[in-house]
C-alpha cells in the first residue's frame, strides 16, 4: 500500500477515489482471507481521512457528515469491510462528542488528528457480559463482549459495562486499546464483512479513570444526544448503497465485457437484449429511489447536527424516519440487486475468481445488525399514528 498523505491539491473525496482504487486491486482475495487489512488501515492513517469528521479548530478537516457518510459509500463500492471500520471509527468520534464534556472529547479529538489513531468499537449494549466494580476513585470492566468492529488495529475504544449495583446501568468509556486486561479475539469468521475484525474481545479487571467515562451528558441523555444511534443507520445505510453501487457496476462491466448473447435472443449484441435491458432498467430505478432517500437522509443529519444541544426531541425524531426509510429502502433493494446481478452476467461469473457472490454475503451479513421488522413496526406507527420512534442504540 503506496498511499501518501493527503495533498492540498486533492479534496477528501479525490484521496478516498485513489484509496478506493488501490483498495480494490486486492479486495477479492482479502476477501477470502479474512482478518485484518493492516496495510489498508496504515494506508488510511496516511491519508489524513480519519481526521475528516474532526472539527478544524482540533486538527481535523471539518467535513459535515453528509462528505463523512458519502466517503463511506465510496470505500464501500470496492471494499466494505474498509467502509465498515472508517464509518465506525467516525462514529466513535461521534460517540465521545455527544456523550462526554468537552474538556473529554476536545483532547481526544486533537491526538487522534495529530497521530492519526483509529478508534475501535467495544459498546454493544446487546451484550451485557461485560460488568463494572466501582472500586472509588476509578472503576473496572470484566466480562466478554462480542462484534467488537475495528477494534484490531486500532489506538482507542469505545467500551461499555454493565453496573449491576446502580440498576444494571450501561457504563460507557474511551479507553486505549491496548491497556492492561484487554484480549481482542481474532474469531471473526463470517460470512461477510470479513476483515471488520467484528469479533470478540475479553476485558479482565481492566482500569477505567473517571475522567475515561462518559457520563455527562452521558448515553442518550438529550435529543441531541440521541443523534449517535442514527448517525450508526445512516453509516449502515451509507455502505448498503454502495455495495449495491459496486455491484451494479461489476456486472456491468463483465456484462459489456464477457456475458454472451442467449442462442434465442432476436439481439445479435448483448447490449440489445430485451431481457438485460429490462433488468438493468430495474436495477437504475432501484439504486435512483436509494440514491435519493440517502441523500436526503445525508442531508437532514447535517441540519441537525448543526443545531447542536438546541435540537428538539421532534426534529430528531422526524431525522429518524427519513434515516430508517432509506435503510429499509437500502436493504431490501441492495439484497436483491447483489442476488440477481447473476441474470445479467451468466453462468461464468460465479466463478470464484471473480468474487461477485461478495456483495451479496457482505449486504446480507450487516444487514442483520437490527431487524427490519422493527424498522418497518417503528415507520408503521409513524404513518398511521403519526407516532415518532421512541430513541434507543438501534433507533
Amino acid at each position: 500500500m503506496t498511499a501518501k498523505p493527503q495533498s492540498a491539491l486533492l479534496s477528501p473525496l479525490q484521496t478516498a477515489r485513489q484509496l478506493a482504487a488501490e483498495f480494490a486491486l486486492t479486495a477479492v482475495e482479502r476477501d477470502e482471507r479474512g482478518g485484518t487489512p493492516k496495510a489498508e488501515r496504515d494506508a488510511l492513517r496516511q491519508s489524513g481521512l480519519l481526521a475528516l469528521s474532526i472539527p478544524s479548530q482540533f486538527g481535523g478537516l471539518g467535513a459535515p457528515w453528509s462528505e463523512t457518510l458519502n466517503i463511506v459509500r465510496e470505500f464501500a463500492r470496492v471494499d466494505s469491510s474498509i467502509a465498515h471500520v472508517f464509518g465506525f471509527h467516525h462514529l466513535m468520534l461521534a460517540t465521545v462528542r455527544l456523550f462526554a464534556k468537552p474538556e473529554q472529547w476536545q483532547p481526544w479529538f486533537e491526538q487522534t488528528a495529530r497521530k492519526n489513531w483509529f478508534w475501535g468499537n467495544a459498546l454493544n449494549p446487546l451484550d451485557t457480559r461485560t460488568v463494572v466494580r466501582n472500586l472509588g476513585g476509578w472503576r473496572e470492566f470484566s466480562g466478554k463482549k462480542s462484534f467488537c468492529s475495528g477494534a484490531s488495529d486500532s489506538e482507542m475504544l469505545i467500551a461499555s459495562a454493565v453496573d449491576e449495583s446502580n440498576g444494571g446501568k450501561l457504563l460507557i468509556a474511551a479507553i486505549p486499546s491496548g491497556r492492561s486486561g484487554i484480549t481482542l479475539h481474532h474469531d471473526w469468521n463470517n460470512i461477510g464483512q470479513r476483515q471488520t475484525d467484528s469479533g470478540s474481545a475479553t476485558f479482565e479487571r481492566v482500569r477505567v479513570e473517571e475522567s475515561e467515562l462518559l457520563l455527562d451528558p452521558g448515553p442518550l441523555s438529550t435529543p441531541f444526544a440521541c443523534l449517535r444511534p442514527l448517525i450508526a443507520q445512516l453509516t449502515f445505510t451509507h455502505m448498503f448503497l454502495g455495495i449495491a453501487e459496486g455491484a451494479f457496476e461489476e456486472a456491468r462491466q463483465y456484462t459489456l465485457g464477457e456475458t454472451r448473447v442467449w442462442h434465442k435472443s432476436s439481439a445479435q449484441d448483448v447490449r440489445q437484449d430485451p431481457y438485460i435491458l429490462s433488468h438493468y432498467g430495474e436495477f437504475w430505478v432501484a439504486l435512483e429511489g436509494i440514491r435519493l432517500l440517502v441523500e436526503r437522509a445525508a442531508a437532514l443529519l447535517d441540519q441537525a447536527w448543526a443545531k447542536g444541544p438546541a435540537l428538539s426531541a421532534e426534529e430528531r425524531g422526524h431525522l429518524a424516519t427519513a434515516i430508517a426509510t432509506a435503510k429499509v429502502a437500502a436493504s431490501r433493494q441492495g439484497l436483491e440487486l447483489c442476488s440477481r446481478l447473476f441474470e445479467v452476467t451468466g453462468a461464468r461469473s460465479t466463478h470464484a475468481s471473480l468474487g461477485l457472490d461478495r456483495h451479496w454475503r457482505n449486504l446480507r451479513t450487516q444487514t442483520l445488525h437490527d431487524p427490519l421488522d422493527y424498522k418497518l413496526h417503528e415507520l408503521g406507527d409513524w404513518a398511521l399514528n403519526q407516532s415518532l420512534p421512541t430513541p434507543t442504540f438501534y433507533s
